[in-house]
């Protein structure tokens, strides 16, 4: 996977990816059990398929091409593209959920670091998407502490940090776990199947 035309064809994917998950609201279906007595109901998560759209990336293109694919991405968005979920352009920097938006480049990158450290395993694969997810909540974290305290000096206008934080990672959290879950299981049978 680390040949030059492998990583820019799965950069493209990458971002092709992360721009359709931008839109796209991610569901779960009741247990298989009970599609007899109340067939299949579809339950939101209340997320999209962004993050998972980033983390597949890594798994299945390696650092590099996640990294790409996201750099890419933000790339777009900041040149008023309307890939962020609210639009595009530079005032999408002063955006809580950018600072997120930032932590794809690293946690894509770390990701795809550790699920290509050893042979192909769920759990190992289940590990990686877990770091990357655990990279972007920290720099969406950081940069909406960063947010608050410049507002504070510079404005002078208070954005309540701590509800930011609940919103933005506290919230979407669980949803986002299930995803990392579902990511493992579907990198790690595609990488059967592409024999790497």
């Amino acid at each position: 996977m680390s040949s030059p035309n492998n990583e820019l064809l799965w950069t493209v994917i990458g971002l092709i990816l992360t721009i359709g998950g931008t839109f796209v609201e991610a569901f779960v279906t009741n247990f298989p059990w009970y599609w007899m007595e109340e067939g299949i109901k579809a339950h939101s998560l209340g997320i999209t398929f962004q993050v998972a759209a980033v983390l597949f990336t890594a798994c299945l293109g390696g650092k590099r091409a996640g990294a790409l694919s996201q750099v890419a991405y933000i790339t777009l968005g900041l040149a008023w593209l309307p890939v962020f979920a609210q639009g595009g352009g530079l005032d999408y920097l002063t955006q809580p959920t950018f600072g997120y938006i930032i932590g794809f480049i690293p946690g894509a990158w770390y990701c795809g670091v550790v699920a290509f450290r050893q042979e192909k395993q769920l759990e190992w694969l289940g590990l990686s998407c877990l770091l990357g997810l655990l990279i972007i909540h920290t720099v969406g974290i950081i940069y909406l502490v960063g947010l608050y305290f410049f507002k504070l000096i510079i404005l002078e206008v208070t954005m309540p940090l701590l509800p930011a934080i609940l919103e933005y990672s506290w919230q979407p959290l669980g949803s986002q776990l299930a995803l990392v879950c579902a990511v493992a299981v579907a990198t790690y049978g595609l990488r059967n199947l592409l024999f790497y």
